[in-house]
């Protein structure tokens, strides 16, 4: 029995733990899999601008189109990672945080943003069938409103027979349906109650001579045009009168009319290329408006890197100002002594206690220079200075460049690299393609104006409201028509005249096009030319400051050996400040060199490693 038990046990036991083993298994998977979607859960999806060309959707909630879309206000906090700069008091800064800073919080950059969703709200606007409006970079041509201006795609159009229904006569009349109508669908309701008192002349007709008419209409209509140059119209209607007239045969008497009207456009206005002329616009536009957000982008950009390169050269000039300041007042120190023992004249005391006093002038001078390049530098990269930086002290931790013969490319190199990247050029292409819709549009409208229609309804008259809808859908009083509409303009000159300055146009963005490639190699020269003077006048300001530097050391030599005079001495120190003050100026003027030849050749943001999609987000991935 003893064994038995011990067998059940150690069986029981084995199976235990096999099924603990099995189903840690899936405990274990359960777990891993709810701590990764934790986390992703935890992880914000990256922002996403919001797409205005597309419009309120209107399915189930029937009523969004008719309230305003939410536009988020602007963004004026600067962002977490600009305080997190400031320790101490001071302002540990890289010019790669300092370019990071500037695409999250510089307002020019907030300001041009939204250029691009003014741009797609154009969009939505010619989907309708209505013009764009264009901003103040972006103009729509003024060659698409020829005849019309201000107009959308089409105007009103006369319509005899296309929308009344209160009458089921005989008398003849011409029938005449134009355009009408946009690429968004309109219903209309119309409801009147009328009561009229007329006297009448004569009692043979009404048999009173007094008569009181009592209407009640009620209308409903629906209008759309497409861009084909089609445009339909269809309208319902119901009317009620009574009068107090004699011998009438329904009294009162109930009328009801249904009307369908369909135009087409055959030579002028005909075709999807003329009527949707202001979409391929406001959708190119949409298009140029990255590029010029790209140029407006690294125009910052490149302004940002001046200042800072400014001020890391005012930086240098306090240091060269308080050195020229230490090299003075020992000079003073040392000339006081002789003076009190008798080896040099007080003159000469006075002279090197005056160089002391315009040495102090130069450092408050440096000093002031800092403190505004330090202003200017926080104010563009920040959308509130005060608030997070206050009186904090910028310092830079980038050094100013050494000139690296790798630095100066050939010129066939960057002017091919600036024929591909610089905005401009595609701001300028963008431009002809609109012009060039302008000329097809001016050429449709040489045309003349040829219009088909068609016309079918059909009424009723009776003294119930029931007969009077059977006998609309009996057809017992149709009415048919079919006909064109032909308009010959003799001389056709204001179409003419049209189509001849959109031709000028479009000749005159092609001859700016070449002017602007013409423009790009010229800077690209320049730039290049400028980055190599640069290079030069460091190579020589270098020079002159060692040299100089020699000549005050054997300079102060010889005043200590006693053939050499103070005055002397002042002079080589006066100038070796001003060879310190050109070495620095040098440099920058280098640094700034290359940032112009990134400028040139429309590299800007790819050499600072920013990508237009963070520029147009405003977020930086590699926010420190």
């Amino acid at each position: 029995m003893t064994r038995i038990s011990r067998k059940g046990n150690l069986q029981s036991f084995s199976a235990r733990v096999l099924r603990r083993r099995l189903t840690a298994r899936p405990k274990k998977a359960l777990w891993t899999f709810l701590l990764i979607a934790t986390a992703l859960a935890g992880k914000p999806a990256p922002a996403k601008s919001p797409d205005y060309s597309q419009g309120q959707e209107s399915f189930p909630r029937f009523y969004r189109p008719y309230i305003p879309q939410q536009v988020p206000k602007p963004d004026l906090q600067n962002t977490p990672s600009l305080s997190q700069m400031v320790r101490e008091g001071k302002i540990a800064l890289s010019l790669q945080q300092l370019l990071t800073a500037v695409v999250e919080n510089n307002l020019d950059f907030a300001s041009a943003r939204y250029e691009h969703s003014m741009l797609e709200t154009d969009i939505l606007r010619a989907k309708s069938g209505q013009a764009p409006r264009g901003t103040s970079n972006l103009r729509v041509p003024s060659g698409l409103f020829a005849g019309a201006i201000g107009a959308g795609i089409s105007g009103g159009g006369g319509g005899g027979g296309g929308g009344g229904g209160s009458s089921v006569t005989g008398s003849a009349r011409q029938v005449s349906i134009g355009p009408r109508g946009s690429f968004d669908p309109a219903v209309s309701l119309n409801f009147s109650v009328d009561s009229n008192v007329s006297p009448l002349n004569t009692v043979t007709v009404a048999g009173v001579p007094v008569v009181t008419s009592h209407t009640t209409n009620l209308q409903v209509s629906y209008t759309q045009a497409f861009t084909s140059g089609t445009s339909f119209s269809f309208s319902f209607t119901n009317q009620r009168q009574s009068s107090t007239q004699q011998s009438l045969l329904f009294n009162p008497a109930l009328t009801s009319r249904f009307n369908l009207a369909v135009s087409q456009q055959l030579l002028t206005g005909f075709g999807f290329a003329v009527n949707r002329r202001f979409l391929k616009v406001a959708e190119n536009n949409r298009k140029v408006a990255l590029d010029l957000f790209r140029e407006q982008a690294g125009q910052v950009v490149t302004e940002a890197q001046n200042l800072y390169w400014d001020l890391v050269a005012a930086k240098e000039n306090v240091r060269a100002a308080e050195h020229a300041l230490g090299v003075a007042q020992r000079l003073y120190e040392d000339h006081r002594k002789r003076a009190e023992i008798g080896t040099i004249a007080p003159l000469d005391v006075l002279a090197a206690e005056a160089e002391v006093a315009a040495r102090q002038r130069d450092l408050i001078v440096a000093q002031t220079d800092r403190e505004m390049k330090e202003l200017n530098l926080k104010n563009i990269m920040s959308k509130q200075p005060e608030t997070v930086m206050g009186s904090a002290t910028i310092e830079t931790t980038d050094a100013l460049p050494e000139p690296q013969g790798s630095d100066i490319p050939k010129l066939d190199e960057a002017v091919v690299i600036a024929m591909r990247e610089r905005p401009e050029l595609a701001q300028a292409e963008g431009g002809i393609v609109n012009q060039e819709i302008v000329v097809q549009f001016t050429r449709n409208r040489l045309k003349p104006t040829f219009n088909i229609f068609g016309l079918f309804a059909s009424a009723g008259r009776e003294g119930r409201l029931a007969g009077a809808w059977d006998q609309v859908g009996r057809f017992d009083f149709p009415e048919y028509a079919l006909g064109f509409s032909l308009t010959i303009p003799i001389l056709n000159r204001g179409a003419q005249a049209d189509n001849l300055r959109s031709r000028m146009e479009l000749r005159q963005a092609e001859t700016a096009l070449q002017r602007t490639r013409n423009q790009i190699q010229v800077e690209v020269r320049n730039a290049i030319i400028g980055l190599m003077q640069a290079k030069a006048q460091v190579e020589a300001a270098n020079k002159a400051v060692e040299k100089t530097q020699q000549t005050l050391d054997a300079e102060e030599k010889k005043l200590q050996a006693g053939v050499s005079t103070p005055y002397a001495v002042i002079q080589v120190q006066r100038d070796l400040v001003a060879a310190e003050f050109a070495e620095v100026q040098a440099r920058v003027t280098y640094a700034q060199a290359r940032v112009e030849l990134d400028r040139a050749t429309g590299a800007t943001l790819e050499k600072n490693n920013i990508s237009l999609e963070a520029a147009l987000q405003g977020r930086v991935s590699n926010s420190p």
